[in-house]
């Protein structure tokens, strides 16, 4: 896969595994990207959870992306950078819609957006299960 055909599945596939690590323990959870672009990857999760915590204090993470029916997996490491854009959580709470009860409580503030930058992927399907790993940057 090229770097368009990488964004075109994480975007297509949005649902992943998003992996941190504090202390040298690490902890993944289930996530559901925002949005993938060229300049990397959006997440937006909910203050006084672990994940906001990990990501400031250890900003290395990595996510996989996995489509069970074409059975190609995408893995991206990268860096969890703070985004402050009023905009853009605006923009992400209109598209989910349960976070607005929490919004209209606590604010905007409640809800961290990261972007993961300096991203690396890595591509697996069946075809290419025994062949030499290709990494791919944007």
């Amino acid at each position: 896969m090229n770097k368009k055909e990488i964004l075109e599945f994480l975007n297509a596939n949005p649902t992943c595994y998003l992996a941190t690590s504090v202390n040298n323990k690490p902890y993944v959870r289930a996530m559901r990207m925002v949005s993938a672009d060229e300049k990397g990857l959006i997440f937006q999760t909910v203050d006084g959870k672990d994940l906001p915590k990990q990501m400031m204090e250890n900003p290395s993470v990595e996510v996989c992306f996995y489509n069970l029916k074409e059975n190609v997996q995408v893995r991206i490491a990268g860096k969890a950078t703070l985004l402050e854009d009023p905009e853009l959580k605006k923009k992400i709470a209109e598209q989910r819609p349960f976070l607005k009860p929490l919004i209209e409580k606590k604010g905007f503030g409640v809800m961290p957006v990261f972007r993961i930058v300096d991203c690396v992927a890595c591509t697996w399907t069946m075809a290419t299960n025994f062949s030499a790993k290709e990494y791919i940057r944007f």
